[in-house]
């Protein structure tokens, strides 16, 4: 979605809009692809994230009515990067 580049399904990460108790739509991580609602397919990257985010692709293709944030795949997508590499980044 981000980078515009096709997959499979097994690769990419699947996100969805759910509805807070608030009734505020919250962008969330769908590992199991079994929420209910419009899905849309990311690469499990922060390249492909940050340029969903530039383009506003979330938005469009979930077809929410205004801005998500995006703060919850890039924790997804931050936890799989600390688990799959033991080295640190130097950041911290």
């Amino acid at each position: 979605m981000g980078c515009r580049r096709t997959d499979s399904r097994e690769v990419l990460l699947r996100v969805v809009v759910v509805e807070q108790r608030e009734g505020v739509p919250l962008l969330t991580v769908d590992p199991a692809r079994r929420l209910a609602g419009r899905g849309a397919w990311l690469h499990p990257d922060t390249g492909c994230l940050e340029q969903a985010v530039r383009r506003k692709a979330f938005t469009r293709a979930l077809r929410a009515s205004s801005g998500l944030d995006a703060g919850p795949v890039a924790d997804h997508l931050a936890a799989l990067a600390g688990s799959t590499t033991s080295v640190t980044d130097g950041s911290g």
